[in-house]
């Protein structure tokens, strides 16, 4: 019996026998096709597994094709990369022994704003930034002192005392208010969430949290308003605490961040007239499209302007901003924002109102530098001859045209009256 069972087996020599030696490398679970059926299934035709020799011999040249095509791109980003670092290394020497030592002669000059554009190398990049926003209300380190232990005192006696409600109801002023540690807090743990240095026992979060407060104290007719932790971050990264407060100051002082930052309507109506002279001018068919959707400025150029572009694009790229907007003042942050405009010009004509809204709130994180300096280079910020300096003085006239046009469509937008 076990003789009539063991003969109606089949033995392992009866077995058909698997391919041991493939003529091809096996490319993870697609070398399957190679194999033969189980024995329980009709073998291949010849035809078949010719087909699917094949079939695998195209998929193993693809995947090579792949690698291949990878070990280049890699192979051009470090080049580039050797080619940045090499630039930044020549431009530094430039900076450190013939610009920063004549600065006031050589700040002007075509070389100088040149180097400029290209970006400032970022080992010197806040000293750069120092001079060029200046110190006209003539801060020192000492005087930062002063405001910042008035602000510790302050919040000391907040956190004893009363908490913000108590102090709404004590007919605290909004300034007061809006300088409270708890507020200041709140958007400090916003800032720059991917680099885990500014949240709380983070390296940065008290320096952060010293610097906003001291100017809370310094200016409590403006106090704390959102989006200025951005700017302060920034500064931070770049210089040291005294001096990251001085250009913090002196930079809000300017009359743009000013108008912004102080919420003042009628002012910012004037910058969004003078932004759509030259929206106008560069994109008519963005412009006209954005018209007819009723998105005017306020739904995307708030954010820009209040954070200096360093929230909506990645943290290199807006550094790169910075040295534009230092060395071109205000016209600089509206030309950015038409810049980002043309870059993604052909994906916004596609969209309605919500979807264009949401694109310009949050900007893809891969925007890149090269395409988007290409974009402003290409911004001509010239209209009927006048430049931006130019149309704007002209709208701060009363009763030209421009400035009616743009109040009647701005003042219903939603945004600005938020």
């Amino acid at each position: 019996r076990k003789q009539r069972e063991r003969g109606g087996r089949k033995t392992k020599r009866d077995r058909p026998m698997r391919r041991k030696n493939l003529e091809f490398e096996p490319l993870s679970t697609t070398a399957l096709i190679l194999e033969d059926r189980p024995p329980n299934l009709p073998a291949k035709s010849e035809e078949e597994s010719q087909r699917h020799r094949q079939e695998y011999s195209e998929m193993v040249a693809g995947a090579k094709r792949r690698e291949m095509k990878e070990a280049q791109k890699k192979k051009r980003q470090m080049k580039e990369r050797y080619r940045q670092e090499e630039n930044i290394a020549n431009s530094m020497v430039i900076w450190n022994t013939e610009i920063l030592p004549n600065w006031e002669s050589m700040r002007n000059t075509r070389r100088v704003r040149d180097l400029w554009w290209q970006g400032v190398p970022p080992s010197i990049r806040g000293k750069v930034w120092s001079l060029a926003i200046g110190n006209e209300l003539n801060i020192t380190p000492e005087l930062y002192e002063i405001f910042l232990s008035r602000a510790k005192e302050k919040w000391k006696s907040f956190s004893e005392t009363s908490s913000v409600n108590e102090n709404e109801e004590c007919g605290v002023s909004l300034a007061d208010r809006e300088s409270s540690l708890d507020l200041i807090k709140l958007d400090i743990s916003r800032t720059f969430p991917s680099l885990y240095i500014f949240q709380k026992g983070g390296p940065y979060h008290d320096l952060l949290h010293s610097v906003l407060g001291a100017y809370t104290c310094y200016r409590p007719d403006v106090g704390y308003v959102q989006g200025m932790s951005f700017i302060a971050a920034v500064l931070i990264l770049n210089l040291e605490e005294a001096d990251a407060f001085i250009a913090f100051a002196n930079l809000l002082n300017k009359p743009c961040q000013m108008a912004f930052f102080r919420v003042d309507h009628d002012l910012m109506l004037k910058y969004f007239a003078a932004f759509e002279v030259f929206f106008e001018e560069n994109l008519p068919k963005l412009f006209q499209h954005f018209q007819n959707n009723s998105l005017t400025p306020d739904f995307y150029l708030i954010d820009w302007i209040f954070t200096l572009y360093s929230k909506s694009l990645p943290l290199d790229v807006a550094c790169r901003v910075w040295d534009v907007f230092c060395r071109d003042g205000e016209e600089a942050l509206f030309r950015t924002g038409l810049g980002i405009l043309r870059l993604y010009q052909d994906v916004l004509l596609q969209m309605d109102f919500i979807h264009s809204a949401q694109f310009l709130s949050r900007l893809p994180e891969n925007t890149p530098a090269h395409a988007l300096f290409s974009c402003i280079a290409n911004t001509q910020m010239i209209s009927n001859n006048r430049r931006w300096n130019q149309v704007f003085s002209a709208l701060m006239k009363d009763g030209l045209k421009e400035t009616d046009k743009s109040s009647s469509s701005s003042n219903n937008s939603p945004a600005l009256r938020s």
